[in-house]
């Protein structure tokens, strides 16, 4: 009876090693649009227990979208970063708050130099408690009142994701000399710490 309970313990064990295994690698997704998804490609990479960004397009009825689609407007899509990541080194409400210091929650249908609803400020939330965090967290920056003006950012059920073309995937490595020239002549990082200030990503 004895060696029946000791191999029972020892199965059991063998058992939970998968099982932790598993445990480990859970991931999540999130997806945000901040205007031109190289740059929030850019800002999203740099945080820690992010796996994987991945730029796209989302929000809109068009099925199949392509950048030359979503660029023209009228698709209701926007280009967005699906952010793949490890909740237990990062969390939903972390990212939040590296995506509304990132961007300009301030203009409607608008990011920096690009105009047009393809580019607007949202969040995709997955979940329910996806959408109560997102809320919450805008409630509370909006209630700081470190902001001067009102969060335009749309909080939306996240719908079907279309992955960008290959060559918007990593631009901001591929094509260093022009990404650089691009977000600087848009004016992104200047906008984001005229909103933001000190607390400006």
């Amino acid at each position: 009876m004895r060696r029946f309970a000791l191999f029972v313990a020892f199965a059991a064990s063998l058992l939970a090693v998968p099982l932790a295994a598993q445990a480990q690698s859970k991931t999540e997704v999130a997806v945000f649009a901040g205007g031109c998804f190289w740059c929030l490609e850019s800002d999203m990479d740099k945080v820690p227990g992010v796996l994987e960004t991945i730029s796209g397009y989302t929000g809109g009825s068009q099925a199949n979208a392509t950048y030359e689609a979503v660029s023209r407007g009228g698709t209701g899509h926007a280009e967005v970063v699906k952010i793949v990541f490890d909740p237990s080194k990062v969390t939903y409400a972390q990212l939040l708050d590296v995506f509304w210091h990132s961007i300009d929650p301030l203009t409607p249908n608008a990011q920096f130099c690009d105009r047009g609803d393809q580019y607007r400020s949202a969040i995709f939330y997955q979940s329910d408690a996806q959408r109560v965090a997102a809320e919450a967290s805008k409630a509370k920056i909006q209630a700081s009142g470190v902001l001067n003006g009102t969060i335009v950012t749309e909080i939306t059920k996240g719908g079907p994701f279309y992955a960008a073309e290959d060559y918007h995937q990593d631009y901001y490595k591929k094509n260093p000399i022009r990404y650089k020239y691009y977000r600087a002549s848009c004016g992104r990082d200047a906008r984001v710490k005229e909103v933001w200030g000190a607390s400006a990503h």
